[in-house]
């Protein structure tokens, strides 16, 4: 099997890049941003002109039954459903139409 490569995607709120999430898929990163409690997550892929968007929630489940000591008895577990994929005509944000980014 292949080595596959982790690729970086920049969250974007209010055109604006926030933060960088990684992962071999776009659903990772957004997983990622669910947990953090985001809810409307827009994912520029770097390196490309491609934008993935998502809806995220994440509820309270009481720990798996194998959880180390330390881990409390609730966590968050997040969840995303994917939107759809939106092309970029810049590499740079700044430069893009603001109703692209929202």
């Amino acid at each position: 099997m292949a080595n596959r490569a982790k690729k970086n995607f920049g969250l974007i709120e209010n055109g604006k890049e926030l933060g960088t999430f990684s992962g071999f898929q776009p659903r990772d990163a957004a997983l990622k941003c669910a947990s953090r409690g985001k809810t409307k997550i827009v994912l520029r892929e770097k390196g490309t002109k491609r934008l993935h968007v998502f809806t995220g929630s994440r509820e309270k489940v009481s720990a798996p039954s194998g959880a180390p000591s330390w881990l409390p008895s609730t966590v968050w577990k997040p969840k995303v459903k994917k939107v759809g994929v939106r092309h970029l005509k810049y590499n740079q944000l700044s430069r893009n139409p603001s109703d692209v980014l929202k």
